[in-house]
């Protein structure tokens, strides 16, 4: 046989956590079968936690009893939750006569190094999984998962399976890789937080990296890396609707710059926010070899900072409020006055086409300050500007700068 276009579809928990829901899962896989597509499917673990086969309920059966069980050990058990999903939509494809061949990660060709728990892919053997299309069945191939080469399972940490299926889309040359959700596509900012954000019909994989670092759940940041370096259409999809969903490229595509001035003339894309945040403020002697040894200190208890300021004595930075006691442990042991400021959530606007823009930041601060929401500290990059504001405004920040860059128009 001869391989037409090789699409990979990635479905997740939710998408597979009930009966009907399979049957969707089920209906899309065929309907892209029966367009002359040869089909390999990813899929997690049904559910989410609390559901009888997640992903965490499969590890708490042995933390439950064990907080300090291995991770190579809990690799192994949280493995199965894709297995038990991938034999179920192969039953069902089965059932409605397509030929259907389940491979575990490692059967896949998957080959990852050794960091049990959170494994990175190093390569991937295409020629595990070619034969069987070419025989004409269906590949499902479990997602989160893969094998050192000494054959011990791995997993790929939190969205392995996005990984996963980016990761394959590269190596089979595929025409494109589907992820399958719950939502039609990704959005200007979290509908749960703005009721009128509106479906992207197009990103770039950089401004699509920044709002998944920034704090929106929409596809992990790996998972997009992969995508960039394969330069492979991610399609963001929904399972129970026939939506186009949201793509995800290069801006320019077949010649054509999507975000010329005849097309989306918008100059962000959307806006997101982290909740979970403290302030770090630090006074210190002006002493370059106490800054680099704090910094040090803090790479070493492996502390991720971020919207870091360094002044000539003054040293402003955020962290993660799980952090919090590690850090002030730390801090102690250095002859510094510091404070720490919690409930803070970082509110980012993203867009490619900022850069350069004059008067961004000026309607930022304009816009936030009429609604009486204090910036206590601001970042940027490239496609990026973050404030740092109160967690109880945070929703508002949102709401105001999504009316502001008039993201809630069509």
């Amino acid at each position: 046989m001869i391989l037409l276009n090789i699409i990979v579809q990635k479905f997740g928990g939710t998408s597979l956590s009930t009966e009907n829901r399979r049957e969707m899962v089920v209906s899309k896989i065929l309907n892209s079968k029966h367009q002359g597509n040869s089909i390999v499917v990813v899929v997690s673990a049904m559910g989410r936690k609390g559901d009888p086969y997640a992903t965490d309920t499969m590890k708490n059966l042995a933390i439950i009893d064990n907080p300090n069980c291995s991770l190579k050990n809990l690799d192994l058990l949280m493995s199965c939750g894709e297995i038990i999903s991938a034999v179920s939509l192969a039953s069902m494809l089965e059932k409605a006569s397509h030929k259907a061949v389940v491979l575990t990660g490692a059967q896949a060709g998957i080959l990852t190094d050794d960091r049990f728990g959170n494994a990175e892919i190093l390569s991937i053997d295409e020629k595990k999984i070619l034969p069987y299309l070419e025989e004409d069945a269906i590949v499902i191939v479990c997602g989160f998962q893969g094998a050192t080469a000494q054959g011990e399972i791995t997993t790929l940490g939190r969205g392995g399976s996005d990984t996963t299926a980016t990761a394959l889309g590269v190596a089979l040359g595929a025409e494109e890789v589907e992820i399958y959700t719950d939502v039609d596509g990704i959005m200007t900012a979290d509908p749960n937080v703005v009721p009128n954000a509106k479906i992207i019909d197009e990103i770039n994989y950089t401004e699509v990296f920044q709002m998944a670092e920034k704090g929106a759940k929409v596809i992990h940041p790996r998972a997009v890396e992969i995508a960039q370096k394969g330069n492979i259409l991610v399609k963001i999809k929904n399972t129970m609707s026939d939506h186009p969903g949201t793509s995800i490229h290069y801006y320019c595509k077949n010649g054509v710059n999507l975000y010329s001035s005849q097309g989306n003339e918008k100059l962000l894309t959307a806006i997101t926010h982290k909740d979970n945040i403290a302030q770090v403020s630090i006074i210190m002697e002006d002493d370059l070899n106490s800054d680099s040894e704090l910094l040090t200190t803090l790479a070493d208890a492996k502390i991720s900072i971020d919207m870091i300021n360094f002044f000539v004595d003054h040293k402003v930075f955020v962290i993660e409020d799980s952090q919090i006691s590690l850090i002030e442990k730390l801090l102690n042991k250095f002859n510094i006055h510091y404070q720490i400021l919690r409930d803070c959530s970082k509110v980012t606007i993203i867009g490619s086409r900022i850069t350069g823009i004059p008067g961004v930041m000026a309607k930022i601060v304009q816009s936030l300050s009429k609604e009486g929401i204090k910036i206590l500290q601001s970042s940027d990059s490239h496609s990026t500007i973050s404030c740092l504001v109160k967690k109880d405004d945070a929703f508002k920040a949102v709401n105001v700068l999504h009316e502001a860059f008039y993201l809630d128009q069509l």
